[in-house]
């Protein structure tokens, strides 16, 4: 089987996009993870499959880079909006979609050259003061679960290792969760790094990690107004702006194509 893609890059954040709307394409956990695999395949943080929707303008299929089917990638939604858009799918109004992933609504905008924004979900389930691995840490929902550890030093910040660890904590997050380490740069901008789970290793940028940091800070006092600069690993710039309620949550930043091939698969 011959599938053609598309490499994404969304702040760092890379993934593998496939039209799938003609739902020709069945993949299996393993041949999944082998695309993904660096060196060895084409390497990406995740696989997105772009589907027909009953209901929005296209479905959005994410599979972490282990092959399981994963919970909601922000850069990763941004990304399937930009593809989508190159393609011609036809967009409910002008530059504006929506889309369903996950059993969600999303709604974007394809806001210049290479650039998205992504009306994300509400936050659900702030924790603060959770003590783990002798770390106050907090945590949230922003789509998928993200644990938020802030430190002064984020350049040797343990996020491979300590990161690892709390993101295997099943007895406080029974599925697991991601791991990011905030220091705060000025009262309304903040560096990230993440470790994401599913990826199973530090990533470039992570678009729902960036929103709970946001979000978090915010919430704690720590940044001020409802726009906040999110510096990411590869030193992008996300852009998370909310409503006083957080209630409606905005995530903007670069997407781009990087690359396009074809893969033959036995």
């Amino acid at each position: 089987m011959t599938i053609t893609f598309s490499k994404l890059s969304g702040a760092g954040n890379d993934f593998i996009v496939i039209d799938n709307r003609s739902l020709s394409i069945a993949l299996s956990t393993i041949q999944i993870r082998d695309l993904c695999t660096r060196r060895t395949g084409i390497g990406a943080d995740g696989l997105i499959l772009i589907e027909p929707s009953a209901d929005y303008d296209f479905s959005m299929k994410y599979f972490n880079s282990d092959g399981m089917l994963g919970s909601m990638c922000g850069n990763g939604g941004r990304c399937a909006v930009y593809f989508a858009h190159t393609i011609g799918v036809p967009f409910s109004s002008g530059n504006s979609c929506s889309f369903d992933a996950n059993g969600n609504r999303y709604d974007a905008v394809v806001t210049g050259p290479e650039t998205v924004r992504l009306r994300m979900l509400a936050p659900e389930s702030f924790r603060t003061g959770i003590e783990l691995e002798g770390l106050t840490c907090h945590s949230v929902n922003t789509g998928s679960p993200h644990i938020i550890i802030y430190t002064s030093n984020l350049e040797n910040a343990s996020v491979t290792g300590t990161g690892r660890i709390i993101r295997h904590r099943t007895d406080e997050f029974p599925g697991g969760t991601n791991v990011n380490f905030i220091e705060i740069t000025s009262p309304d901008s903040l560096s990230i790094r993440t470790f994401e789970r599913g990826v199973e290793d530090e990533t470039l940028a992570c678009g729902t990690g960036a929103v709970a940091a946001a979000l978090m800070s915010r919430k704690l006092g720590k940044v001020e107004g409802s726009t906040i600069r999110v510096k990411v690993k590869s030193g992008d710039i996300l852009e998370v702006r909310f409503d006083a309620e957080m209630q409606e949550v905005y995530l903007t930043g670069p997407a781009k194509i990087v690359y396009k091939g074809t893969v033959t698969i036995a």
